[in-house]
């Protein structure tokens, strides 16, 4: 049986170290601030945005949540966004995903200051990202680097399998993992809805990373002895074991593919606490930065 990746322990120590950061900011008079934009009533979103206010709060980032009426114009939504760009309390800005239909994504994250995108979506962060050098990189597919660093599993001269091509999650950590640094250098295959014999890949991987937003794809059969396998997935799938009538499940079939691999990652408790806390980290990396700016 595998071993789990123990996100929401790992994320606990990350916040623990920041703590740390936060105080000696303090010392030079600046508090780190997280600026979060919530438009709509998304359920998912809504938990999600509550999740990071306490974890901001928890390591002494002052957070301040905006809800937004669905209903609102893309010039009212833009006018706040550059409102946030303007303020020095600020010092990172997250647009919550996904918008209402009518408000585009793209152009709307594009007006967020490179300088505080601690999302790491703006083109100017995976610019960087892709080059190889500073800047804040995404926050899920560094939090997985992170969750793999922290078990000291390198990916280093291995061979990942990224299952899905998300500008979110596949894209960014494909280019995280084939960095020339440590706790990555390896060989990235891509897998994606256009790759005709998705587990020939898998089963050649070392690392699977399913990335793919399809509950319980990657199975047993799809995996390799002893492969480490981080699932970044969370489906709500109906159960009558449930109180609610559902149940949280990853990409990949827990029971199957943890009789197989060496290290698996839960859901819930995996990846998720882990994006949080490198959100926290780009906020507080903003803050020093602004100390020299």
């Amino acid at each position: 049986m595998a071993n789990l990746l123990d996100g929401k322990k790992t994320a606990e120590n990350i916040r623990t170290a920041l703590k740390e950061r936060v105080k000696a900011l303090a010392a030079k008079g600046v508090r780190p601030g997280l600026s979060v934009t919530l438009v709509g009533e998304d359920p998912a979103s809504k938990v999600y945005v509550g999740a990071k206010d306490a974890a901001a709060t928890d390591v002494g980032i002052q957070a301040w949540t905006h809800r937004l009426p669905a209903t609102i114009s893309e010039k009212d939504l833009a006018d706040h966004l550059e409102k946030q760009n303007r303020d020095p309390a600020v010092h990172g800005i997250l647009l919550q995903l996904p918008l209402p239909a009518h408000l585009p994504s793209d152009k709307l994250l594009n007006l967020i200051s490179a300088s505080k995108d601690v999302d790491g979506f703006h083109p100017i962060s995976l610019g960087n990202l892709m080059l190889g050098r500073q800047g804040f990189k995404p926050c899920t597919p560094w939090g997985v680097q992170m969750l793999l660093k922290a078990y000291n599993l390198s990916p280093e001269g291995k061979h990942v399998v990224v299952v899905g091509r998300s500008n979110i999650v596949g894209k960014p950590i494909a280019n995280i993992l084939i960095q020339k640094e440590a706790f990555a250098n390896a060989t990235v295959t891509v897998c994606h809805t256009g790759t005709p014999d998705i587990a020939y890949h898998t089963r050649q991987a070392d690392f699977i990373i399913a990335a793919v937003g399809k509950a319980e794809v990657i199975t047993g059969d799809m995996v390799k002895e002893g492969a480490v396998v981080v699932d970044v997935g969370v489906n709500r799938v109906k159960s009558d074991k449930a109180k609610s009538g559902f149940k949280l499940v990853g990409d990949v079939h827990f029971e199957s593919v943890a009789a197989k691999a060496s290290y698996i990652t839960p859901v819930p408790g995996g990846v998720g606490p882990m994006t949080i806390a490198m959100l926290l980290t780009n906020t507080v990396q903003s803050a020093e930065m602004s100390l020299v700016r």
